[in-house]
């Protein structure tokens, strides 16, 4: 069988014919333990021209916007790389904000006869088609975007005192922008049935009815999660989900924890889904209505603090390159340097290949993924971190089987 191969290599290497040919990717930069490729670069750029299309330039103007966003191509990828070192450092994690935000998009997303999206399956199809890429590959993305914002609130926006005063000045002029909707958070158990035998179904179902007379007399629910729930992604958090709002949830779910009647603390009945019996324990609930200054307050902190954050983000973004093993090869430039760091290409016999190979690229590509934010059609609106909050975003419900949601129906 013939094999055919593409071969990028440095202009600096020699020519050469070997038996084993392996197809190899130039490397632009070297970032602590990770690398940033020319290909990589290359995607940046395509990208960026696609997105300066759909805003509608053409011709000369947009050939020299994509030769302006190509000429940061270098800084933005080293930027991202740092911060999502950093978050790992910090052990920062954005699964619940991940989710929220994941299925507020799938909220808006419509087929083309214009109807909601509600099927998870139907949902990962669509946002391959708007945005070119897996649903894996998307969702890494985004989580990656929400770590590196994580990193620059934490690191940078919490050093920047703003008065009380000053606070509750801006909420009260910008009141209608923390208006929202009925919601409620919530807290889970589940009890596992899939592959079990109609005995085994039978015991589980009296496991869980076992796990609420317990929680009802006043263990501790976190504890009994921990202990009992067969749900890996939230047996680690004591149960938490995302809030949920009306229209999201199984009716037979919605009618309990929406109910006047059963308040914060309530636990439900175990509920039959095919994955197994699922608990409920309502942990807060909150009225349609104009948010109070206290629930939004940190919202409320990112708003003021916002216009100063530029200025700040690049200080903290040239002390992370100050403090990192940082290579770049020549013919490449780093337009966000750090004054006086030597970032020279060092003998590359001492140090890592200047080429790596495309199996070697593809291994790593989960854990090191571009940043660049393609937005979905119809979800135009830049996502802040206000957007993302509890308050304000949507869930999908207990039986919708998106990406850690962990209720399926």
């Amino acid at each position: 069988m013939f094999r055919r191969f593409v071969v990028l290599i440095a202009a600096m290497l020699p020519m050469a014919v070997a038996a084993d040919v392996r197809v190899v990717e130039e490397i632009a930069a070297k970032v602590n333990g990770d690398i940033i490729t020319r290909g990589e670069l290359e995607q940046m750029r395509k990208e960026a021209e696609q997105r300066r299309r759909a805003e509608g330039l053409s011709g000369a103007k947009l050939q020299d916007a994509v030769k302006q966003d190509a000429s940061s191509a270098l800084q933005d990828q080293i930027d991202q790389l740092l911060l999502f070192q950093k978050g790992k450092d910090l052990n920062i994690n954005v699964d619940g904000e991940l989710t929220r935000q994941l299925a507020d998009i799938q909220v808006q997303a419509k087929d083309k006869d214009g109807n909601r999206i509600t099927d998870p399956d139907k949902f990962h199809q669509f946002i391959q088609e708007q945005t070119g890429m897996s649903f894996e590959d998307y969702r890494d993305r985004l989580k990656r975007q929400m770590l590196s914002r994580r990193v620059i609130g934490q690191e940078v926006g919490y050093r920047m005192n703003v008065p009380e005063s000053d606070l509750r000045k801006y909420y009260e002029e910008h009141k209608a922008e923390y208006v929202r909707k009925e919601q409620v958070f919530l807290s889970q158990i589940l009890i596992s049935t899939e592959g079990k035998t109609p005995d085994q179904v039978a015991a589980a179902e009296k496991k869980a009815k076992d796990l609420v007379t317990r929680a009802r007399k006043g263990e501790k629910f976190s504890d009994l999660v921990r202990d009992n729930s067969d749900d890996p992604e939230t047996s680690r958090n004591g149960g938490s989900l995302p809030p949920y709002q009306r229209g999201l949830m199984p009716k037979d779910m919605e009618d309990v924890v929406f109910s006047p009647d059963h308040a914060k603390g309530y636990v439900t009945d175990p509920f039959k889904r095919p994955q197994g019996f699922v608990i409920l324990r309502i942990d807060e609930r909150y009225a349609a209505g104009q948010a109070s200054f206290e629930e939004v307050k940190n919202e409320v902190q990112e708003a003021v603090t916002a216009p100063q954050m530029d200025a700040k983000v690049r200080e903290f973004l040239t002390r992370l390159r100050q403090e990192a093993f940082l290579e770049i090869k020549d013919g490449y430039v780093d337009s966000g340097a750090a004054p006086g760091k030597d970032t020279r290409w060092h003998d590359v016999a001492q140090l890592k290949p200047q080429t790596t190979t495309k199996e070697e690229v593809a291994a790593r590509v989960h854990r090191h993924k571009k940043l660049l934010f393609i937005p979905i059609p119809g979800t135009t609106k830049k996502v802040s971190a206000k957007e993302t909050s509890p308050a304000d975003v949507p869930a999908p419900p207990p039986g919708t089987p998106t990406p850690a949601a962990p209720v399926k129906q």
